[in-house]
C-alpha cells in the first residue's frame, strides 16, 4: 500500500521534508511519516526501511518491498537500477550471464538503453513489467540489460548489426545473441502485442525461441557469418600510403552544410531538429580562417541565425535554463524534454564562440544560462557532473504515470494565476499579459497536435519567444526595460512554482568523457567572458576526475563513477576501463583548461593521457584509434568511430589533440600520428565530410598549422593578463596559447625549446605570435597583439 511520496528522502543524513501533507523523517535506518491533524498530537507511521534501489525502481513512491528483484539490484547505473525490480531475470553484461547461456544452451536477449530514453521507459512499462512477457523471457532466454552510456563499446558493436540488418537503429535496442555473443536478429522498440505491420514483442520472443530450438546449427552459422561481415566492413581500406585530403574536403563540407541548412528557422535538415554543435564548430573555424570570403560569411550567418533561433525556441528552457536534447518540429518549439550533459557542454562552447566572434551580449547571456543550469542541477558536491535529466516526470504527486514534459509545461490558467500581479507603475497591464504574449502562452495550449502523438501536452504551453523584447514592448506600449524586468520576474515566479512539482529522474552517473566535454565548456566560457569563476569550476571538475576516475599508478582512466546512497562517490565492483572518448575528450578539456589558467600540471597530465591513449587504442596496422581497448574478449569486433553526431567522435577530437600537443611540447611525432589518422578516414573525408565536421576542422588545422601565441610574464601581473585576454578574445580555433612564466620545472620548459627563448621586454610582459615555424617580433600592448593576430598569410 502506498503510504506517501518521498520525493527525494533517501539521503544519508537525517532530514525533514514536507511531502503531500506529511513530513518525511529518516532516522536510525528507518523512515517515518508524520502528519498533523489540527491540534491533535502528531501521528507517526513507521515505514519499513527501503533501500535506495527499491525507491528508485518505484519512481520515488514509498511502497511495500518490491515483489521482484534481479541481479541489477547490485549495480550503480541509474538505468540498470530502473530495471532492478522488473519480473525479468535481468543480468548485467558479464561472465555470469555468458556462462549461464552456454550452460543452459539458450539465446541471450540483449536490451540496450539509457535512463533518460523515453521509448526505453515505454518498452519497460509495456513489456518488461509484464508478468506474462517476463515469464516467456525467463523461460527461453538469458536476459542482459546494458546502459549504453556505461558500455558504448557493446552498444556500438550491436548497433552496427541492427542498422545493417534492418536499415534503422535507435534505443531501446533489442538484439538476440548466440551463447558466444554473436548477433542473429534484432531491432529497436517492439510493442507488447502485434500492431500491423510490426509484430508484438511476445510474438518475436516465441518465434526466435522456436527457431533456436528447430534450427540451432543454422542460427549459429548465421551468427558467425554476420560477425565476419561486420568485421570486414569495419576495416577501413585506407592507412599507410593513402593521401591526406586537402582543401577540397572542407570546401565540400561547407557546400554540403549549406545544402542541408534550413533558412527559415535555422539548423540543418528538417524536423526533428538537433543542435549539432559539431557543425557549428566547423563553421566557426572556417569563418575565422577566411572571414572575408563568401564561404566564411555564409558559415558565420548560418551559425548565428541558428543559435539565435534555438535560444528563442522551446528547446531552450526559458524558466530553468539549459537546452533539451532536440526539437520535434522545425521551429525549435516542442522539445524532447530530456537534458543531456554533453549538449550543455558543447553548446556552451559554440555560444562562447559566437560571443567572441560578435561581442553580442545575447550569446554571453546564453552561455551564463547554460552554465547556471549545469552548476545548479547537474553538479555533484564533489565536483563531478551528472549525465542527464529525464524527459518524463509525474504531473502531480500521487500520479500513477509519468508524462513527457510534465515538469516543464504550463496551462494558460496556471500562468495567468501565477503572474496575476500588475506591473509596477502600470496598474492597467498585468505581468501575465506581457509574459503570455511574449512567450506565446495560449488558452488552448500552443503545442501542435502533430508534435504530441500521445496527448501528453494537450492544453499545455511550451514557452517560445516569437518576438524580441523590443517588439513585445512596442506591442504592449511599454518601454523595453520595463518589459525586460517583467519577463525576468515572470521567469523567476514560474521557476519557484516548478520546484513544487515532482522532479524528473536525474541520471547521476558521472562519465569521464562527458565531464571532459564540460571542462572544455567551462574553460572556454571562462576565457570568452573573462570570468575566473568558470575557470575555477573547470579546475574543480578536473581534480574530481583525477581523484575518482584515474589510476595514477597505471596512468589509466575509468569510464564512470556514481553517487552512492550516502551521497558520496561510489564505484561498481568491477570498474569499467575508459574508452577512447574518455581519453580524447578529457585531453581536450585539459588543454583548454591550461589555456584558461596556465597551470602546466594540466598540460603534463594531458601528455601522459595521450601517450596512454596511443598505447591502448592506436591501430598500428591501419592507423586511427579503436573505440575500445583490446583486453575485453566479450567485444567481438573492435570498431573505429568517425561519425561526428550528438557528440564528436573520439578520432576527430584526438586528431586536434595531437596537433595541439605537438605544438605545445615540440613533439613532431604527434603531428605525424595525426597525419596517419587522417589517412585512415580519407574516403569518408573526401565523399561525405558533412558526416565528419570535427575531423574536417582538424584537417584544416593540420594544413594551416596551429597559431602559437607565447606570452611572457607572471600570470597575475596586469600587463600579462591584458595580453592573455587579447588572445582569448579572438576567435582562433586550434590556437595554442602558452605562458612563459620562467618556471623551469614545468613540462613546457622541459619539452618546448622555443618557449625557453621567450623573455619579457623592457621589464614588461611581451607576446610572440608564431605561424609555420616563424615567430613575430615581441609586442607589449593588447592593441599590437590584436593587430598581429588579425594578419593573414
Amino acid at each position: 500500500m502506498i503510504l506517501g511520496r518521498l520525493k527525494s528522502c533517501l539521503v544519508v543524513s537525517c532530514l525533514t521534508r514536507r511531502v503531500c501533507g506529511f513530513h518525511c523523517h529518516y532516522l536510525n535506518g528507518s523512515f517515518f511519516l508524520v502528519k498533523r491533524k489540527g491540534d491533535e498530537k502528531k501521528q507517526l507511521f513507521k515505514i519499513k526501511r527501503l533501500s535506495f534501489i527499491e525507491t528508485m525502481a518505484t519512481g520515488g513512491e514509498v511502497t511495500s518491498p518490491p515483489k521482484h528483484k534481479n541481479r541489477l539490484i547490485y549495480e550503480k547505473s541509474p538505468y540498470l537500477l530502473q530495471h532492478a525490480t522488473n519480473p525479468v531475470e535481468w543480468y548485467p553484461w558479464g561472465e555470469e550471464a555468458f556462462e549461464k547461456a552456454k550452460k543452459e544452451d539458450k539465446l541471450i536477449f540483449l536490451s540496450v538503453g539509457y535512463s533518460t530514453c523515453h521509448w526505453c521507459h515505454v518498452m519497460e512499462r509495456e513489456s518488461f513489467e509484464s508478468e506474462e512477457i517476463a515469464k516467456v523471457m525467463n523461460e527461453h532466454f538469458i536476459n542482459i540489460k546494458v546502459d549504453r552510456e556505461e558500455r558504448p563499446d557493446v552498444d556500438k558493436m550491436y548497433m552496427a548489426f541492427v542498422q545493417a540488418s534492418s536499415g534503422r537503429g535507435g534505443w531501446p535496442m533489442s538484439v538476440f545473441l548466440t551463447p558466444d555473443l554473436k548477433p542473429v536478429t534484432g531491432g529497436t522498440y517492439f510493442p507488447p502485442e502485434d500492431r500491423w505491420p510490426r509484430p508484438g514483442f511476445c510474438t518475436v520472443l516465441l518465434h526466435v525461441s522456436q527457431q533456436w530450438k528447430d534450427n540451432r546449427q543454422k542460427f549459429s552459422e548465421s551468427g558467425t557469418k554476420i560477425v565476419e561481415v561486420l568485421r570486414r566492413t569495419s576495416v577501413l581500406d585506407e592507412g599507410r600510403g593513402a593521401e591526406i585530403p586537402g582543401e577540397a574536403c572542407w570546401k565540400k563540407c561547407i557546400q554540403q552544410l549549406s545544402q542541408s541548412y534550413e533558412p527559415k528557422f535555422g539548423g540543418f535538415g528538417e524536423a526533428p531538429k538537433f543542435p549539432q554543435p559539431v557543425n557549428m564548430n566547423f563553421l566557426f573555424h572556417l569563418y575565422s580562417r577566411e572571414p572575408s570570403s563568401e564561404a566564411g560569411k555564409r558559415a558565420l550567418e548560418m551559425c548565428l541565425y541558428t543559435l539565435k533561433m534555438m535560444a528563442k525556441g522551446g528547446i531552450h528552457d526559458h524558466v530553468a535554463q539549459g537546452f533539451a536534447r532536440y526539437s520535434t518540429d522545425e521551429r525549435w518549439h516542442v522539445p524532447h524534454f530530456e537534458k543531456m550533459l554533453y549538449d550543455q557542454a558543447q553548446l556552451a562552447v559554440v555560444y562562447s564562440a559566437a560571443y567572441v566572434a560578435t561581442k553580442d551580449s545575447l550569446y554571453a547571456e546564453i552561455v551564463r544560462d547554460i552554465l547556471t543550469y549545469v552548476n545548479r542541477d547537474l553538479s555533484d558536491k564533489t565536483g563531478g557532473f551528472y549525465s542527464a535529466e529525464d524527459a518524463d516526470s509525474y504531473p502531480t504527486y500521487g500520479a500513477s504515470h509519468k508524462k513527457e514534459g510534465a515538469f516543464c509545461v504550463w496551462t494558460y490558467n496556471e500562468a495567468r494565476s501565477l503572474l496575476s500581479k500588475p506591473l509596477p507603475n502600470n496598474s492597467d497591464t498585468s505581468l501575465a499579459s506581457v509574459f503570455c504574449n511574449h512567450y506565446d502562452v495560449k488558452p488552448q495550449g500552443n503545442v501542435n497536435p502533430y508534435q504530441d502523438p500521445h496527448d501528453e501536452l494537450k492544453n499545455q504551453n511550451v514557452l517560445i519567444a516569437l518576438d524580441s523584447e523590443e517588439e513585445t514592448a512596442e506591442k504592449a506600449k511599454l518601454d523595453v526595460e520595463t518589459v525586460r524586468e517583467a519577463l525576468k520576474e515572470g521567469r523567476e515566479i514560474l521557476y519557484e512554482a516548478r520546484q513544487k512539482r515532482p522532479r524528473p529522474h536525474l541520471d547521476d552517473k558521472m562519465l569521464t568523457a562527458w565531464n571532459g566535454l564540460m571542462i572544455t565548456g567551462f574553460a572556454k566560457a571562462g576565457q570568452a567572458l573573462q570570468d575566473d569563476s568558470y575557470v575555477q569550476r573547470a579546475i574543480t571538475a578536473a581534480n574530481f576526475i583525477k581523484k575518482h576516475l584515474y589510476n595514477p599508478t597505471a596512468e589509466t582512466l575509468l569510464r564512470s563513477c556514481y553517487r552512492g546512497t550516502d551521497g558520496n562517490i561510489a564505484q561498481i565492483s568491477s570498474p569499467i576501463p575508459g574508452f577512447l572518448d574518455d581519453y580524447a575528450f578529457l585531453i581536450r578539456g585539459l588543454l583548454d583548461l591550461y589555456e584558461a589558467c596556465f597551470d602546466p600540471s594540466w598540460l603534463e597530465w594531458a601528455e601522459t593521457l595521450q601517450d596512454q591513449q596511443d598505447r591502448l587504442f592506436w591501430d598500428e596496422e591501419g592507423a586511427g584509434y579503436f573505440t575500445s581497448p583490446a583486453a575485453d574478449t566479450s567485444i567481438l569486433i573492435r570498431l573505429k568511430e568517425d561519425q561526428d553526431g550528438a557528440e564528436p567522435s573520439g578520432n576527430s577530437v584526438a586528431a586536434s589533440n595531437l596537433l595541439r600537443l605537438a605544438a605545445f611540447l615540440d613533439r613532431p611525432e604527434l603531428r605525424d600520428k595525426a597525419a596517419r589518422l587522417f589517412t585512415a578516414f580519407t574516403s569518408r573525408l573526401s565523399r561525405v565530410p558533412i558526416a565528419l565536421p570535427e575531423l574536417t576542422s582538424a584537417l584544416m588545422l593540420y594544413h594551416d598549422s596551429p597559431t602559437q601565441v607565447f606570452v611572457t610574464g607572471s600570470v597575475d601581473a596586469p600587463d600579462t593578463r591584458a595580453l592573455l585576454a587579447a588572445v582569448q578574445g579572438k576567435l582562433i580555433p586550434g590556437r595554442v596559447l602558452a605562458l612563459a612564466d620562467g618556471r623551469d620545472d614545468s613540462v613546457l620548459y622541459q619539452r618546448c625549446e622555443i618557449i625557453r627563448r621567450m623573455k619579457p621586454v623592457g621589464g614588461r610582459a611581451a607576446a610572440y605570435v608564431c605561424r609555420h615555424n616563424a615567430c613575430s617580433l615581441p609586442v607589449n600592448t593588447p592593441q599590437e597583439l590584436t593587430a598581429l593576430l588579425e594578419e593573414r598569410d
